[in-house]
């Protein structure tokens, strides 16, 4: 790991690490910032209503799910499903913060734009942390290569086949036409010309 990594990933996540705390902390309030929202989930998707009847045990699982993606984030273990999970809940965060701060007064509104670019900054961030392959290849770059890797030995192994069959032929031709000549020689000394 660069030092750039062991710097960045701590520090990014560290945001992620409080907000996590205090939605556990908080439970209540984060549920009952949550309802609003969990009710336009339950209208677009009817089937959710099961996951979703209970805002607390929601508000629960999004604080543990972005405090565990935070800290696995901050020590670089299993860093691009991290950054993923924290996408997801900072997403919907981010909505509902949106959703639910003053819009009042001017000065409320601007706290309320400058708090959504904040938090749309660290979602870019972490979508950064995200793709970031550690200086490795992909899986999906591995897999191209691979394919390309067999096709190349398939026609490798073909063009070997092929000219293995050629030779096989060839021999197998020579041996015919020597035995040929054997057998003919051996036919012409038996029969005394």
């Amino acid at each position: 790991m660069t030092l750039v990594r062991v710097l960045a990933r701590p520090l990014l996540a560290s945001s992620f690490v409080l907000t996590g705390v205090d939605r556990l902390r908080n439970t209540d309030s984060t549920a009952a910032a949550l309802r609003p929202t969990l009710d336009r989930i339950n209208k677009m998707v009817p089937s959710a209503a099961s996951a979703t009847d209970n805002e607390k045990r929601v508000a629960q699982v999004l604080g543990a799910a972005h405090l565990g993606a935070a800290v696995m984030l901050g020590i670089g273990r299993f860093s691009r499903l991290s950054a993923l999970v924290l996408v997801g809940t900072s997403a919907l965060n981010t909505a509902v913060e949106f959703n639910n701060a003053d819009s009042s007064t001017p000065q409320a509104r601007k706290m309320r734009r400058n708090q959504l670019i904040k938090n749309l900054s660290l979602i870019g961030a972490v979508l950064l942390a995200a793709v970031d392959t550690n200086g490795r290849p992909s899986w999906a770059w591995r897999a191209e290569h691979f394919a390309e890797d067999a096709r190349r030995n398939a026609l490798v192994l073909g063009h070997d086949t092929r000219k293995t069959a050629r030779s096989l032929a060839r021999d197998t031709e020579k041996r015919l036409k020597k035995a040929e000549k054997a057998v003919r020689k051996t036919a012409s000394d038996v029969a005394g010309h």
